[in-house]
């Protein structure tokens, strides 16, 4: 096995600083997490680190960083707000080396705020280290409290750190560390993109939760990425998938593979990814995303029969899904609502007005193309209802004279513990209403889901490679029922301070009489 983190220690972390940006949003779609990409032997890898997570934009708009390595020294920049707004020319020309890990973030664990930022870093006895992380740890509570009662300070509030604290520590309970040994403790959803002064190393976790997949470049350069759609803009082919369980070294050697979990482990890959998260432009698995969208729409009209006069979509998230389900049902297909691509973020607090004006100016109807018809609206998912609710209202305002509204997935019935920050079940619309409820909510003349079977059978593969724990509630990893995005930083709030735990010392601290 070659060494894990073969790096010179005691070089220095040169760090650049970037302008914060704080934005304020209404969810009312599934909020994306993060993702990962590193570069391996490539002149500009800054440059190249950039452009990927420029297409894994789509997975986290909160942050974004860069690490880069040369020479024995790491050079870090990140910031709040989108990958075009914190990275500029003179910035990556500062970013040198020929390797680099970058990371584009929601917050899934730890608050929104820049300490957040990934990649993390970390100088120590072993050297320099950078961790970038995808999915959620389950266990992360408890790891937390043992590292921090063997003294160990963080400095931020997500769970990505614990992983990197792990690693930099040169023995764990008395016994040699490594990444397999850090692997096995943390339980939950990860895939992880680690650069160290002389390596890039890749990692999934034994179920296969989160995506991870290798490239290379025309000059022979290594690439990791969350999604391939990266791959496709800084012209790398794509070499293969990340296993579940698997760790991936590159060095000057070349690439090496590692089973860490060599014992049969139940494959349990996010299914959302197909019917929401991924670029439909990417491939994972061997599929196509934009192919299994499709069939999840073909699917959806082969199992609810509607008679209606056009198809439309709400884009970006239903277009394929509509147009399957136009094919297979021969209704024409027609984009009625046009997005605005250029509404930012809004800085304004989340008032009933203003969030009734962001769901209106992100979509605008095309009325003459709705008025006195019969008309299916097809999406990816309903979470809360609002939305959904507000789109029947304007096609209705419109003129429409039926309005169907089509999920080309299951009822979202229970919460993910594993990196999607789908609320709880008392926000989850479906969990607390029954389908003709929803639909009563919805003032839709009919509403139809995908059933589970049908969503699965669009993906060309077996119910038991994906995780379904969203619409069945059975999940393959034990979470703890209080686990949401905020627990450390409720657990902190919860711990005494300095001062009131000497208070409550049982033995007084005499002072020496002077």
């Amino acid at each position: 096995m070659p060494p894990l983190l073969a790096c010179l220690p005691g070089s220095s972390l040169v760090k650049f600083s970037a302008r914060a940006m704080q934005t304020t949003t209404q969810q009312h779609y599934p909020k994306h997490y993060c993702g990962v990409f590193g570069i391996f032997g490539h002149p500009n890898a800054a440059e190249l680190a950039y452009y990927g997570l420029y297409a894994l934009q789509h997975r986290g708009q909160e942050s974004a960083g860069i690490v880069t390595c040369h020479d024995g020294r790491f050079y870090k920049h990140h910031g709040m707000g989108l990958v075009p707004q914190i990275f500029n020319g003179e910035i990556l020309h500062g970013l040198v080396g020929d390797r680099a890990i970058g990371h584009t973030r929601y917050s899934t664990t730890g608050s929104s705020s820049l300490r957040n930022a990934q990649p993390l870093t970390v100088d120590c006895a072993r050297g320099q280290i950078a961790v970038a992380h995808n999915g959620n740890l389950t266990n992360a509570a408890v790891l937390r409290d043992e590292l921090e009662n063997r003294g160990l300070v963080f400095q931020t509030t997500v769970d990505s750190e614990i992983i990197i604290m792990m690693l930099a520590q040169p023995e764990m309970g008395g016994v040699q560390n490594s990444l397999v040994r850090t692997l096995r403790r943390i339980e939950g959803a990860y895939s992880l993109v680690i650069m160290t002064e002389r390596e890039l190393i890749g990692a999934r976790d034994p179920h296969g939760f989160r995506p991870l997949s290798i490239g290379r470049t025309a000059n022979g350069a290594w690439v990791l990425s969350s999604e391939t759609t990266a791959f496709d803009l800084i012209h790398a082919q794509f070499v293969r998938d990340v296993l579940p369980g698997e760790i991936v070294i590159i060095n000057e050697k070349g690439l090496t593979s590692i089973q860490a979990f060599p014992e049969q482990t139940k494959r349990a890959f996010c299914i959302f990814e197909y019917v929401y998260f991924a670029r439909p432009d990417s491939v994972i698995n061997g599929h196509t995303v934009y192919e299994v969208r499709k069939e999840m729409g073909r699917q959806l009209a082969r199992e609810h029969n509607v008679k209606a006069d056009i198809i439309i979509p709400v884009p970006d998230s239903g277009v394929c899904a509509a147009m399957g389900y136009s094919e297979e049902s021969g209704i024409p297909y027609e984009m009625a609502f046009i997005r605005n691509h250029y509404v930012g973020r809004s800085f304004l607090q989340p008032t009933q007005l203003i969030r009734d004006f962001n769901v209106r100016v992100k979509l605008n109807l095309i009325e003459s193309l709705v008025k006195d018809k019969r008309v299916v609206i097809v999406d990816d998912s309903i979470v809360r209802g609002t939305t959904a609710r507000s789109r029947v209202k304007t096609l209705k305002d419109a003129g429409a004279r039926e309005v169907h509204v089509a999920v080309s997935c299951p009822p979202h019935m229970h919460p993910c513990v594993y990196g999607i920050d789908f609320p709880d079940r008392s926000k989850l619309m479906a969990a607390n209403n029954t389908v003709d409820e929803i639909r009563q909510y919805l003032n839709a003349d009919s509403l139809h889901y995908l059933t589970l079977e049908g969503m699965v059978a669009a993906t060309g593969q077996k119910r038991d490679a994906f995780c379904l724990a969203c619409y069945n509630g059975k999940y393959p990893v034990p979470y703890d029922p209080l686990l949401d995005k905020h627990i450390i930083e409720r657990r902190r709030k919860q711990t005494l301070t300095l001062g009131e735990a000497m208070i409550k010392e049982d033995a007084q601290i005499k002072l020496p009489e002077l």
